[in-house]
C-alpha cells in the first residue's frame, strides 16, 4: 500500500492538507486546475531566471494557492534567500505582473506573499533539487543520496528514504536504487509523511527522484 498510492493524497484530512483551496463546479474544475499549474510554472520559471545563488538552487518547498471570487492569494514557501527575499518589492511586483499576464484574468486581483522556511533541508522538494544538481555535475548517485541524508540530520525528521530510478551512471539497463535512514512507516495514516517526485534530464536520459520524509507520528484519536 505504501508504494501504490501517493503518500500525500493518502493522508489528506488527517496529517496532510491541500496545497490549493478553492471551489468550482464540475464543468469548471479542469480550468481551475490548469490555472494552478500555470501559476506554479510561472513562479518557478521566474525564480530560476532571477536567482542569485551560485549553487543554482531555486529553493521552493511548496506553493500554496487560495482562490476567492475577486482575489487569488499565492503563498510561496521558500528555503533560501534569493531575489524575492531581499526586501525588494520590485521583484514581487514584477512576478505578480508576469503571473497576471499568464492568467489573462482582469476581474481578479493577484496577491503574492513570501514565507521563509527555517530548516530548508527538511523539505523533500529542496532535497530532490539538491540531488538533481549533484547528478548533473557527475557526482556519484550513492554519494549524493548519502549527503542528502546527512543534511536531514540537522532537522527534526525521524526517517528518510531516497530513491533514484533510470539509467543511473549511464548504464544501458535502467534500474532502481534506494537508501533509507531511520523509520519511514508508509502503511500508517497517522504518520505524517512528506513526499515529492522530481524529474531530472541528463545526457543519458531522464532520471526520477522520489523522497519520503517521516516528520512525526500522531497518536490514536
Amino acid at each position: 500500500m505504501g508504494q501504490k498510492i501517493n503518500p500525500l493524497g493518502f493522508r489528506l484530512g488527517t496529517t496532510q492538507s491541500h496545497r490549493s483551496f478553492w471551489f468550482a463546479q464540475t464543468k469548471n474544475y479542469s480550468v481551475g486546475l490548469q490555472e494552478d499549474e500555470k501559476i506554479r510554472n510561472c513562479i518557478k520559471n521566474y525564480v530560476q531566471k532571477n536567482r542569485r545563488i551560485s549553487s543554482g538552487f531555486e529553493g521552493i518547498a511548496r506553493i500554496g494557492i487560495q482562490k476567492r471570487i475577486d482575489l487569488i492569494q499565492v503563498i510561496i514557501h521558500i528555503g533560501f534567500p534569493n531575489l524575492l527575499m531581499e526586501g525588494q518589492t520590485r521583484g514581487i511586483e514584477e512576478l505578480q505582473m508576469n503571473v497576471q499576464k499568464e492568467l489573462h484574468s482582469v476581474n481578479r486581483r493577484l496577491n503574492i506573499a513570501i514565507t521563509r522556511i527555517e530548516k530548508p533541508y527538511g523539505q523533500p522538494n529542496i532535497l530532490a533539487e539538491y540531488i538533481a544538481l549533484q547528478l548533473k555535475n557527475r557526482v556519484s548517485f550513492r554519494k549524493s543520496m548519502k549527503k542528502a541524508i546527512e543534511l536531514t540530520e540537522q532537522t527534526d525528521t525521524k526517517g528518510i528514504q531516497v530513491q533514484i530510478a533510470g539509467r543511473i551512471d549511464g548504464k544501458e539497463i535502467a534500474r532502481v536504487e534506494w537508501i533509507r535512514e531511520g523509520r519511514v512507516p508508509l502503511q500508517t495514516i497517522r504518520a505524517k509523511i512528506d513526499h515529492c517526485s522530481y524529474t531530472i534530464r541528463t545526457i543519458y536520459g531522464v532520471l526520477g527522484i522520489k523522497i519520503w520524509i517521516f516528520v512525526n507520528e500522531f497518536g490514536y484519536l
